[in-house]
């Protein structure tokens, strides 16, 4: 299966209304057969009976019929794949048969990265489709949520610099439509009202504009600030922090662009120590933790040379930073998966191929909301 093919099926898929060869397209999918949901959400039945009503209400959404090429391409297949994660998160209670599923929308967004990776998808496209996914029913609850510490106004800007807020919209709007409920209609309701905030707040359709990256930057990590006044930076370490998994290519970039910055890298640090991949990592991180420190006290350029491959990971790495004043920029590689294990095995490493698997399922590849300014090299 491959980009190409997926293109064919899903305009077969527009002309026929034959959900079954998607079973064998994406084998993933079986599994939303045998996956039940919660009657009281989902009155429907399973998982898949829900999908294929999601994509058929989708279809029938004038802004789809009126949609480009690839925006009916990355509409289509978040209708698809946007439970995907439900089979491996179901829980029932064992005393009142509750079923729930917990954190499918994020454990969605890392599985359907890793099927449209494999699958060659262009990285803009696959990424706005893992986005949506991840969020997916945020518009749902989002104006009457009051647990929330930010205001609503906050989320939709932070989201309109993830993703195209008018598609994450209309996928709420099929995913409710394409289930059987008692409180649809105010689900609904719900989402307009958050499409027309969006409207009002001019990320509909565009990211917030900011007077300058270093407020967006303030104002994402909750400093009150407002998007449209400048407040004065304070000046600290530029720091370019790599991300992306082993052997997308990290060292070979800092070599060719930036051969002479300092390099704070728990594979040199690894190096030093005489150390193997997985032996006192404790050790390692100190290691390289001593030298980001020194370098951010002197205000001296450097670059962290990591996989930096969860959002997790990242934000203690940035909550570092930050603390700093560093300007950061995040340089995001990446490579397709046959490369991966060919570079991987043809370089001096104490990390098998194996291991490289094993870190796919915590891929999550750093948004534009997470530094001054993040740029993604794909297959270079």
């Amino acid at each position: 299966m491959n980009y190409q093919v997926l293109k064919q099926q899903i305009a077969s898929t527009l002309a026929t209304d034959d959900f079954s060869p998607w079973l064998t397209c994406i084998p993933e999918l079986n599994s939303l057969i045998i996956t039940p949901q919660d009657p009281l959400h989902h009155g429907e039945g399973n998982v898949w009976v829900h999908t294929q009503m999601v994509v058929r209400a989708l279809l029938t959404q004038e802004e789809f019929t009126n949609a480009t090429e690839d925006e009916q391409f990355v509409l289509f297949m978040t209708a698809l794949l946007h439970d995907i994660a439900k089979p491996e998160t179901t829980v029932i209670d064992e005393l009142t048969g509750k079923i729930t599923q917990p954190r499918h929308s994020k454990k969605g967004e890392i599985r359907s990265r890793i099927l449209l990776w494999r699958m060659g998808v262009p990285f803009d496209l696959r990424e706005q489709i893992c986005r949506i996914i991840s969020v997916h029913q945020v518009p749902f609850f989002a104006l009457s949520d009051s647990g929330r510490n930010k205001s609503p106004e906050y989320l939709i800007h932070r989201l309109s610099w993830q993703l195209p807020i008018w598609m994450l919209c209309l996928q709420a709007k099929a995913d409710m439509e394409g289930r059987i409920c008692a409180d649809k209609r105010r689900a609904l309701d719900e989402v307009e009202l958050f499409k027309q905030l969006a409207l009002e707040e001019g990320c509909l359709y565009h990211p917030r504009q900011f007077v300058d990256d270093y407020t967006r930057v303030q104002y994402f990590r909750g400093s009150n600030v407002l998007p449209d006044y400048a407040l004065y930076p304070q000046v600290g370490s530029k720091v370019i922090m790599l991300a992306g998994l082993p052997a997308s290519g990290k060292n070979s970039w800092v070599n060719k662009h930036y051969p002479t910055w300092p390099i704070a890298s728990y594979d040199d640090a690894r190096a030093e120590l005489k150390l193997k991949h997985g032996e006192n990592e404790g050790l390692v991180i100190q290691f390289v933790l001593a030298k980001v420190k020194q370098w951010l006290r002197t205000k001296q350029s450097f670059i962290w040379n990591a996989t930096h491959l969860s959002q997790e990971m990242r934000q203690k790495a940035l909550d570092l930073l930050y603390a700093y004043h560093a300007d950061v920029e995040i340089v995001y590689l990446e490579q397709p998966e046959k490369e991966l294990y060919r570079r991987n095995s043809a370089r001096d490493t104490t990390l098998p191929n194996k291991t490289i698997q094993r870190l796919l399922s915590k891929w999550e590849v750093p948004l534009p909301t997470e530094a001054h300014k993040v740029s993604y090299l794909i297959n270079q």
